[in-house]
């Protein structure tokens, strides 16, 4: 298929404000000639990445997908480049992190300002993926770092002291929903007495917080009337579901905090539904990298 990598950049741009004109602006072009690339993205990969109907205009749920892909493709090219003008930092100093999906880009940025203090010469390299492929890839030594998720009720199989870890912050498993267009209240109430199904949007079997959601609702006769209708491996995905009104997702809150502030997202069930995770930062004790060993000494400090 006919492809530019600038239609990725573009979209990146759109994602980020919300806006074909703001959009345009940052990439020094015209909005009808922005708008038109954006199209070109759409039929090249041949779904609809963006709902124009909304104000400010949204991300589909596959362009809620899609956008990891491209944001990994720009990265990975970037970096290319670099290396290819001779621009690449000291691999000795090029520390490799592996993220949970959700957590590469809602809050992976913002902990990296928060950390550039005892960053140093350090340069960190992202790679996104599942919970269950960040732990092989640490086991295995093909990242020096892990992010991700950890529960009171799904906890990781791993060695507290072969892999320690750093908590870094709290966030909470919320069952969200759209709000009713009349009432504000939620389309579906997990509170509600009625017998009638909800629409349930859910983790495919295996992902992290699939399990984490299944432990929390298990024995409780809300599952009675939980029919799922979609699933996904990952939050942003179930979050563009609910957005479109098509059920209830639990999603992280740090994953959904400008949608719940906007009111395009409201919580749909009281505390016995909320499930409380912890965000960790892990290495593995067994790899002795000098840079590895004065990062993780000046985060340790830093709590």
């Amino acid at each position: 298929m006919d492809f530019e990598t600038r239609w990725m950049e573009d979209f990146l741009a759109l994602a980020a404000t919300h806006s074909f004109s703001q959009a345009a602006e940052r990439r020094h072009v015209t909005q009808p000639a922005f708008s038109r690339r954006i199209k070109a993205l759409e039929a090249a990969v041949g779904v609809t990445l963006v709902d124009r109907s909304t104000t400010p205009v949204a991300l589909t749920p596959e362009g809620q997908m899609f956008l990891i892909t491209a944001r990994n493709v720009v990265a990975q090219l970037h970096e290319s480049i670099s290396r290819l003008r001779g621009l690449q930092l000291n691999t000795q100093q090029v520390i490799e992190v592996a993220a949970a999906h959700s957590l590469a880009f809602s809050f992976f940025p913002d902990w990296v300002t928060t950390v550039k203090d005892v960053m140093d010469n350090l340069s960190l390299r992202l790679v996104a993926m599942n919970v269950e492929d960040a732990v092989h890839a640490l086991r295995e030594g093909h990242c020096d770092l892990m992010q991700v998720y950890y529960d009171s009720y799904a906890t990781l199989q791993l060695d507290a002291h072969t892999f320690p870890s750093i908590p870094l912050a709290h966030t909470t498993m919320l069952p969200v929903c759209v709000p009713d267009a009349e009432t504000g209240l939620p389309l579906y109430s997990l509170d509600a007495s009625s017998d009638a199904d909800i629409p349930l949007l859910a983790y495919t079997p295996g992902a992290f917080l699939g399990r984490t959601v299944r432990l929390l609702l298990k024995n409780d006769p809300i599952l009675l009337r939980l029919r799922t209708v979609y699933e996904t491996a990952m939050a942003e995905g179930l979050k563009g579901m609910a957005l479109n009104g098509a059920g209830v997702a639990w999603v992280p809150k740090l994953c959904i905090e400008r949608e719940l502030e906007e009111g395009r997202l409201v919580v749909c069930g009281g505390e016995q539904w909320h499930a409380p995770l912890e965000i960790r930062l892990y290495r593995c004790a067994l790899v002795r990298k000098p840079a590895i060993d004065k990062l993780w000494r000046r985060l340790e400090k830093a709590l």
